[in-house]
């Protein structure tokens, strides 16, 4: 409340007691309970994904469920048929209808981006490409573009590689200019095809920032051995330990309280084969529940994580299969009414990536102590996920297996 307001309510609450009446405080609105993990599609949809990209082996996996689950609910919300089906069953809206799902994704999208420079600097895209379609519906596209910031891009006439050209250009556009948006897979534009694209660029402004000159030269045990950076800091951060699944669970908030990570890393240097198997958004709220503060010395990889997916794939297997057949594939909701009878169908489902781990803080070195110090010593792979404290969603979900530098001579 602004010191005016203030000295205008005391005012107010001296005359009412001269008079005899009881004043009643008027309140400030409190923010509302985000949602736990499982409660929430961006949760629900994030496991999954992560689960059917490491089950096909895929290495330092980095992606938005939040940005992807706003997309395939935009286009699902006008599928038909049992394309509409599928969409309802990969973002697991059996308990809430769809539009609800989408009321309650679109208000997270707001919340990050009212946010975004604050505790962290975000340049994110997400477009819906299409190359000699049929004219789409303008509600749909003002509605995608109002509630997800989701863009139309219509393709040249050019060839693939103008089409790729094209892509490649919007994603280092999306990015604020990063490095590493190059075209995944072998997807091309054919008639009628629809191609979701997603590029996001992060970093974090640290709560309680790392020590200058902290940073050292140290081994990072992951699936390949490398010597990186080291970054040290010490504070009072929400901490636990899983004794019985060996992992310690670690939240630092990023500056402000608007947003925070937390990092899951398991007792000992090894694969995160065994906690990926059993990682759940149960699991995980149960994890949450459980963290207290606690004196931390910490020490994490200074390290850039930069995924480049095609997941095409990865999201048939969870069953989103009739959108990717001409045949099949129902966005009867999409077209406009003045299209002819051309049939829409999904040929990609494109995702760049980039999450700066970095020294930098908004706030101060908190060196306080509560009791004996615990050590988190990310030294090995570890999962990462950064969470928005306002409305419950899960923005960036992904794993550091390895990083980049120098190679060692012994290997996982």
């Amino acid at each position: 409340m602004q010191p005016a307001a203030r000295s205008r309510l005391s005012a107010y609450v001296l005359v009412l007691l001269v008079l005899g009446f009881e004043p009643v405080i008027p309140q400030e609105p409190t923010a509302p309970t985000p949602p736990k993990p499982g409660q929430e599609v961006s949760w629900t949809l994030g496991f999954r994904l992560y689960r059917a990209l490491r089950a096909d082996g895929t290495e330092n996996p980095l992606f938005s469920p939040l940005m992807l689950a706003g997309s395939l609910g935009a286009l699902g919300d006008r599928a038909g048929g049992t394309t509409a089906v599928q969409f309802q069953q990969i973002l697991n809206t059996s308990a809430l209808p769809l539009k609800d799902q989408l009321e309650v994704l679109s208000g997270a999208v707001k919340s990050i981006r009212a946010a975004n420079g604050t505790g962290f600097n975000l340049h994110s895209s997400s477009a819906v490409f299409t190359k000699k379609a049929p004219v789409l519906d303008a509600e749909f596209l003002k509605e995608a573009q109002t509630r997800f910031r989701l863009e139309h891009v219509a393709l040249g006439a050019g060839d693939s590689q103008a089409d790729w050209e094209a892509l490649h250009a919007w994603a280092g556009r999306g990015m604020g200019g990063a490095k590493g948006a190059h075209p995944p897979g072998d997807v091309l534009a054919k008639p009628g095809a629809l191609i979701l694209a997603h590029a996001l660029h992060f970093r974090g402004l640290w709560d309680k920032g790392f020590e200058e000159g902290s940073q050292d030269i140290r081994s990072f045990l992951g699936t390949k051995y490398t010597k990186t950076p080291m970054m040290h800091c010490a504070g009072v951060f929400r901490h636990y330990e899983d004794m019985e699944n060996m992992v310690q669970v670690l939240e630092m908030g990023l500056w402000g309280g608007r947003a925070s990570l937390v990092l899951l890393l398991p007792f000992h240097v090894e694969p995160l084969t065994r906690l990926d198997r059993l990682l759940t958004p149960e699991l995980l709220a149960k994890w949450l529940e459980k963290l207290r503060e606690q004196s931390m010395a910490i020490s994490l990889p200074r390290a850039t994580l930069t995924s480049t997916l095609n997941l095409q794939k990865h999201l048939s297997a969870l069953g989103l299969t009739d959108a990717w057949d001409e045949k099949k594939a129902d966005f009867s909701g999409v077209m406009g009414k003045a299209a002819g009878q051309g049939e829409l169908h999904l040929a990609g489902v494109l995702h760049w990536a980039t999450l700066e781990l970095t020294p930098q803080g908004g706030g101060e070195t908190d060196e306080e102590k509560v009791g004996k110090t615990k050590l988190f010593y990310a030294d090995h792979s570890f999962i990462v996920l950064v969470k928005d404290n306002v409305s419950g969603a899960l923005l960036l979900m992904g794993a550091l297996d390895q990083t980049e530098g120098a190679a060692l001579h012994d290997e996982l």
